[in-house]
């Protein structure tokens, strides 16, 4: 199950080089190199936080914050894109899985390896940054090209969306979505330090899109609390708990 890759992935990641100019050799050099770092390969635990389970995504979009005293309330797993998990940290939530490709806090993302699980994705921009594995004690590799050895394809390219495909790959009962808004505003958490706000737009634009290609190929029931996507039924904070029970 688990080096199985969504079908019509490959179409959408040879879009995903041509669009942003990215060099596919890269991504599979830096892949390569996560390998090696790697210790685990199991996917057991990941399987036994997802599957038939209500997970959250939670994302570092604008209305994050104002989710906060929500994602403390309710005991399920936790997926967090990358930047978000700093905000969690200062608000003393622990998450279950993080992914990420390190553009965040690193610091944060110390102490969430704590507990939880990291989802560590290698492109070629972020080799540089792969060592960091190795402190972690339960780590999972990622890329977007060939899943190989230790090295996995859930689907996905932003740290947001690459957190939905994975709860879909393991089969979670119900995905519901926080502070993913793929808008205009980018959130305070978004990333560590943005260098060009109009890449980080058209990058969320595409998550957006891959998202909305997602919910017509998935068996998750799909939620959002944020900013409406297409094939997300739209909820207000206050309905959670009838779509949690």
């Amino acid at each position: 199950m688990s080096h199985m890759t969504i079908s019509g992935w490959e179409q959408k990641y040879v879009k995903i080089l041509r669009e942003f100019g990215y060099d596919k050799k890269d991504d599979i050099e830096s892949a390569r190199k996560l390998n090696v770092i790697l210790k685990k390969s199991s996917t057991k635990k990941l399987k036994q936080l997802i599957n038939k389970k209500t997970v959250f995504v939670i994302g570092a979009g604008p209305s994050l914050l104002s989710s906060i005293p929500y994602l403390k309330k309710y005991h399920v797993t936790k997926i967090v894109a990358d930047g978000a998990t700093q905000a969690l940290i200062e608000n003393k939530i622990v998450p279950e899985i993080v992914v990420t490709d390190f553009d965040g806090n690193i610091d944060a993302l110390r102490k969430a390896a704590r507990k939880g699980i990291i989802i560590a994705h290698a492109h070629g921009n972020n080799q540089d940054k792969l060592h960091l594995v190795s402190e972690f004690a339960n780590c999972f590799g990622t890329t977007e090209s060939k899943s190989f050895g230790r090295i996995h394809n859930f689907g996905g390219f932003t740290d947001g969306d690459r957190s939905v495909f994975l709860a879909n790959h393991f089969g979670a009962k119900k995905i519901i979505l926080f502070g993913m808004d793929f808008g205009s505003k980018i959130g305070k958490y978004s990333k560590a330090k943005i260098i060009d706000r109009k890449t980080k737009l058209k990058k969320l634009e595409h998550g957006k899109k891959l998202l909305e290609w997602l919910s017509t190929k998935t068996k998750s029931e799909l939620y959002t609390t944020s900013k409406p996507i297409k094939g997300f039924k739209k909820i207000q904070y206050k309905n959670l708990s009838k779509i949690v029970s």
